[in-house]
């Protein structure tokens, strides 16, 4: 398992990365119009780490899928991978998506081909990993989540050869917390059931997955930890804010562990195919300054003060760091294997 928790932060340079061409994100940096959240990088506290390079990562991955499945915050982090690899590419024409369709805020499925490295980046989106369903309760249907059942989406998992899963931002909205005929099993709706009991049935559904559908001698499978949110003075949708936050915080408590981390790290210990966890918890715990705040979403033409965006990160921005981190991962791993 891989934590990154001691930390310590300097004013550098971006990584070198190229928004255009056919990778051109929707409103690039997130919407945000001030730029000092690019200014600072995170190192460890005891030793140096190589800085990612985009060609030495495209040669990485030559030949390879690298899958990143999961909810919006993986999303972001697949939309920073992307944006590093194409500083390694010569030819922009020879990056396309392989459907033909353009990036956009709206939910969807992406695989780009980098044509001249025979190797596709690709993300499926699942809020939960498991299930999202209906069944009758009563007289009406219902929204469900079959916790014992893998996302249908799921046979296109398959076959990669490197796999970053992630779940959790989903799973603190309030009909998800509260549990009340919502977890379902088999054809039971539970009329209540615990959000940590569910959470660790819906892994140990992924982990029974991955451990019959996954290759482990083609595969490397990879779980990122939960990313912080940074609301005050509410949630995301009763006022919470982050928008004065302009500097990284000095230090964090780090008293409440997330109870999520510790129900995956239990579960990946259980498995028979190997899991890396990439624990990026504690280092993004500091970086309050790194969300998109009011430029998280427009309404019209207009962005609202009323509703920020403290959960997703700004791009260039953590989720940089994110792949840095899963970058010296891989490098050692070919080292090992060379």
């Amino acid at each position: 398992m891989l934590h990154f928790r001691k930390q310590k932060f300097q004013i550098a340079r971006g990584l070198r990365r190229i928004m255009k061409g056919p990778v051109m994100l929707p409103e690039g940096g997130n919407g945000r119009l001030d730029k000092q959240y690019m200014k600072w990088r995170w190192l460890p506290a005891d030793c140096d780490t190589p800085r990612f390079n985009a060609t030495r990562m495209l040669e990485v991955i030559r030949g390879k899928r690298l899958v990143f499945v999961g909810d919006s915050i993986n999303r972001n982090q697949w939309e920073s991978m992307l944006c590093l690899l194409m500083g390694g590419v010569k030819d922009l024409k020879k990056v396309y998506e392989t459907h033909g369709r353009r990036i956009t805020k709206e939910r969807g499925d992406y695989s780009f081909k980098f044509v001249d490295h025979k190797c596709t980046v690709e993300y499926y989106v699942t809020h939960f990993l498991v299930h999202e369903s209906k069944a009758r309760v009563g007289r009406k249907r219902v929204q469900t989540l079959r916790i014992d059942t893998m996302d249908k989406g799921s046979s296109r998992w398959k076959g990669a050869d490197i796999l970053v899963f992630n779940t959790a931002h989903w799973w603190n909205h309030y009909k998800t917390k509260a549990g009340i005929n919502y977890y379902q099993e088999g054809n039971q709706v539970h009329p209540r059931l615990d959000v940590s009991t569910a959470f660790r049935k819906a892994l140990t559904t992924w982990a029974s997955w991955v451990d019959r559908h996954i290759n482990p001698h083609k595969t490397q499978v990879f779980f990122r930890s939960s990313a912080p949110s940074h609301f005050s003075g509410g949630q995301w949708n009763s006022g919470g804010h982050c928008k004065e936050a302009i500097r990284p915080l000095n230090e964090t408590t780090g008293a409440n562990y997330p109870e999520k981390n510790l129900i995956v790290e239990e579960i990946i210990k259980q498995m028979k195919t190997p899991v890396t966890l990439l624990n990026i918890t504690g280092l993004s715990e500091y970086r309050i300054d790194a969300h998109p705040s009011v430029y998280g979403k427009k309404f019209g033409n207009m962005y609202s003060p009323r509703i920020q965006d403290c959960s997703h990160w700004c791009l260039p921005g953590v989720p940089d760091t994110w792949n840095e981190l899963f970058y010296i991962y891989l490098l050692s791993r070919r080292r090992q294997v060379l």
